[in-house]
């Protein structure tokens, strides 16, 4: 990477509003974000956004690709790895401890994971009332001990869990006493469960620039169209939580099935990945 180049990436990451739009793009990966979502999310306007994307775009930071009449923005990986590279160049041919941890972070990508006999997930989502309660509901009674599921919202709903999330469980009899709704701040402090893994099942949290996780989980998103928003009669709302149910307890049943302790994390990271990308996933015969 020449010097330049170099210069105008930092450059561009030097305003915070810029700093902000690149981290959620990054948090992101390969799904990355519309316009509306990202301005949403930063409680902007478009066209703030708009000049402010223009300048990552023109740094080479992110990518932009149509969808019919929408722009999707994603990080450009490739232009990151090229920047961290000539950010790092020559460090370790005279202080080679100041290299050891990058380098040593970038090894762990290629190792497999370490076998555990149990696996802690945390599902996230806005107000965790529907998705990611139904979400941890699934995991921990078909998890058989071998996964222990958590859930909490980046602003959770004051009423707590949705009636219909409830009556649902219930009805498939799950076990519902100990359900409530959490900010996902409980999850981020030095006496919280060291997390595995943090799924995302709602494309605002998604979006959000979450807390520091313990334990540098990996992650994904695997977006369900939110029950709560669906308009209809009772029936159709009832009906819409019972979808949420399958498409989740689909991906969830993919997931658990996953060779964890086999895969290098490089690996693993690209099948967490492709089941968020699915828009749905038949039930198995």
């Amino acid at each position: 990477m020449e010097k330049q180049t170099a210069s105008a990436a930092f450059f561009a990451l030097s305003q915070p509003l810029r700093l902000d739009i690149f981290r959620i793009l990054v948090q992101s990966g390969t799904h990355g974000r519309l316009p509306g979502e990202i301005a949403d999310t930063l409680g902007i306007r478009l066209n703030t956004l708009s000049n402010n994307l223009s300048v990552l775009l023109n740094a080479g930071l992110i990518r932009r690709v149509r969808e019919g009449r929408n722009l999707r923005y994603t990080a450009n990986t490739d232009e990151i790895r090229e920047l961290l590279s000539f950010l790092l160049e020559g460090c370790c041919l005279s202080r080679p401890e100041l290299c050891y941890p990058v380098a040593e972070r970038s090894k762990k990508l290629l190792e497999a994971p370490m076998a555990q006999d149990t696996y802690n997930v945390l599902f996230l989502c806005t107000g965790n009332s529907a998705r990611s309660l139904i979400a941890e509901s699934i995991m921990n009674e078909e998890g058989e001990g071998r996964f222990r599921a958590f859930s909490a919202g980046s602003m959770p709903a004051s009423t707590g869990p949705h009636p219909f999330t409830m009556e649902l469980l219930a009805n498939l009899e799950h076990d519902t006493s100990a359900l409530r709704t959490k900010n996902w701040e409980e999850f981020s402090g030095v006496d919280a469960p060291r997390l595995d893994f943090v799924f995302t099942v709602c494309d605002k949290a998604a979006a959000e620039i979450c807390p520091v996780w313990p334990g540098q989980p990996m992650s994904a998103h695997w977006g369900v169209p939110d029950p709560v928003r669906v308009e209809g009669n009772e029936a159709e709302r009832r009906l819409a939580f019972s979808e949420t149910y399958r498409m989740l307890r689909n991906r969830i049943s993919i997931f658990m099935n996953l060779p964890i302790a086999t895969l290098d994390k490089f690996s693993l990271q690209v099948r967490l990945d492709e089941i968020g990308q699915v828009s749905d996933i038949p039930e198995r015969a």
